[in-house]
């Protein structure tokens, strides 16, 4: 039974079991959760002999109860499952139609943050706007390869998005008023830093976006040390009661979804206190994310900074289990009863093969992380397409295929992490580390999820 290993912790006085093929979560009592720690597969029908005299502080009848209750579970698939069906699907799985495009419409910004991946929205390259005939065609080119998807995702990104608004409008606009024609229906989302908002784009957004991210550090010292203007001022004070007006706004049936995204790094390793004022403020989505940045920057998060991040998340544990805020927060997402399908449980996002960014020249790359890599160009949407050995390599890349993943008890959870970061940490878009300071920080931010969500 390839890879058949179960994870167990302890958190909050709570005994906790996870069994990653299947998906299973268990709360167990201390017998239980000890036991397993002695238990390999095969189990067999009776009690081990040997489990008496380690537990001989129980009963008999004590321990076979509590050995009958595991090996039930073990026969039934929900612990010690094995990983052979998901392995030969992995194998056996190809490229799917494209599902998602991220339009890159503007890739210029009128912030200068400091951690930008982005090199402050430029990529690297000549700070340019998309046009709205380039989003169209990116539009066009997404039905065009969805196959028979009825349901399509755009995403508007940068740089700063509303630096191109009309371009923004020009695509939604258009993929509307065609969607019958089609026979698709389009979700649109939109990342903005909120500085151009105003009332006209707040009502659209609100109509029109099915979802949409605000950036927003959190406290106004934490956001304006590093998310500064072009002036070098900081940010705080202009885009809060603007991305306040736009959540309470935010009303429409099937258009409520939003989340306030922040970022924190070394600066703020205490960032349980950016999220509990994100929640004064009123909002009560929020994702705050560990900057990814090699070791030599200032701010970066270093493996010198885990057990300090650590405490922050087990607060900010507390803070929402015990109803302190009422927050809900990105990370600690995670759902136990059905959860995502078995492609997305074995290579995540969809990168490179159901979503491809387009640049505003329409271009196309895997992902938004990958662009500026010249490498990794795919195609243009009003020539080419998307390259096959490409798309061949991304339906290819999955937990199996990757370095440090297939033993990982997390696997099923973070499905491999983000193929555009093993790129860049290590050249290689396989490659994943599982001690690695973003790998840590993932199985504990899931043992958090699974204990709220498993009560």
């Amino acid at each position: 039974m390839k890879n058949s290993k179960i994870h167990k912790f302890a958190k909050d006085g709570g005994y906790f079991i996870i069994d990653p093929p299947s998906g299973s979560a268990h709360i167990s009592d201390k017998l239980a959760f000890d036991m397993l720690g002695e238990l390999e597969p095969p189990l067999p029908e009776n009690t081990p002999e040997r489990v008496y005299g380690i537990f001989g502080g129980f009963s008999v009848s004590e321990i076979d109860e509590c050995y009958g209750e595991l090996y039930g579970l073990y026969k039934g698939g929900a612990l010690f499952s094995g990983d052979g069906d998901c392995r030969r699907y992995a194998e056996a799985v190809s490229a799917a139609p494209l599902k998602a495009l991220c339009l890159h419409v503007s890739h210029d910004c009128n912030l200068r943050c400091g951690y930008c991946f982005a090199g402050t929205g430029g990529y690297g390259g000549e700070r340019t706007l998309m046009s709205p005939e380039t989003a169209a065609e990116s539009i066009d080119f997404l039905v065009r390869n969805s196959g028979e998807r009825t349901l399509l995702e755009a995403d508007f990104f940068g740089g700063e998005p509303l630096m191109a608004w009309e371009t923004v409008t020009a695509a939604v606009d258009y993929a509307r008023s065609r969607e019958e024609e089609w026979g698709k229906r389009f979700k649109f989302t939109i990342t903005t830093n909120g500085l151009l908002l105003d009332d006209e784009k707040i009502d659209y957004i609100n109509r029109e976006m099915c979802n949409c991210v605000l950036s927003l550090d959190g406290r106004e010292e934490t956001n304006d040390r590093i998310r500064k203007t072009l002036s070098g001022g900081g940010s705080y004070g202009a885009v809060t009661p603007k991305f306040q007006k736009l959540v309470k706004n935010r009303n429409k049936p099937g258009f409520t979804d939003y989340y306030v995204r922040g970022t924190f790094t070394a600066y703020n390793l205490d960032f349980s206190e950016d999220a509990t004022e994100m929640a004064r403020l009123g909002f009560r989505n929020i994702s705050i994310e560990p900057v990814t940045a090699p070791d030599d920057r200032p701010y970066a998060i270093k493996r010198e900074h885990i057990p300090r991040v650590f405490e922050e998340y087990d607060r900010l544990y507390s803070i929402i289990k015990n109803g302190e805020r009422d927050i809900n927060f990105f990370h600690f997402n995670v759902d136990l009863k059905g959860g995502p399908c078995v492609i997305r449980r074995l290579r995540g996002c969809g990168c490179g093969g159901e979503y491809a960014a387009v640049t505003p020249e329409g271009e196309l790359y895997p992902c938004h992380r990958f662009i500026g890599a010249k490498e990794w160009r795919s195609g243009n949407v009003s020539r080419n397409g998307l390259s096959r050995e490409k798309r061949d390599y991304f339906a290819k890349t999955h937990i199996y295929s990757k370095t440090g993943c297939a033993d990982c008890w997390a696997r099923f959870y973070c499905s491999g992490g983000c193929n555009a970061l093993s790129y860049e940490r290590y050249g290689d878009a396989r490659a994943t580390d599982g001690e690695s300071v973003e790998c840590r920080l993932m199985k504990k931010r899931l043992e958090c999820a699974i204990a709220l969500n498993a009560v």
